[in-house]
């Protein structure tokens, strides 16, 4: 697994947390989701995701961001209420900005690192 470390503390730990996308939400297969959270903070969380393939349908609150840098693999952003689909491979990072409804697409296994911020 990739590190985080944290100033004054050195290197940060977390056990994984599995999830599956919820049923309703489901476009395409039913994968499975490995979250390290390495950092929380009030109104921030960071940390490691690992994802296999699928797709599903993504609803950001007003008050939600999300900042990730992608490791290995590829993901695409679908907009809902537009044409755009943005495509984010390793090396690349992407926003996913409040109020954000569209499709999250795996396109290959995906690893990156994620911070979300709610204010």
């Amino acid at each position: 697994m990739s590190k985080i470390y944290l100033a004054g503390h050195g290197q940060t730990q977390s056990n994984c947390t599995i999830d599956f996308p919820r049923p309703d939400r489901l476009v395409t297969g039913n994968p499975k989701r490995q979250t390290y959270s390495l950092y929380e903070h009030p109104n921030m969380d960071c940390g490691i995701w690992h994802c296999e393939v699928g797709t599903w349908n993504i609803v950001f609150a007003d008050n939600k961001q999300e900042f990730f840098n992608v490791i290995e693999g590829l993901v695409r952003l679908h907009d809902k209420n537009s044409d755009t689909i943005i495509e984010v491979g390793a090396g690349e990072a992407g926003i996913i900005p409040p109020s954000f409804e569209g499709i999250f697409e795996v396109v290959e296994a995906v690893k990156k690192y994620y911070v979300i911020v709610e204010a």
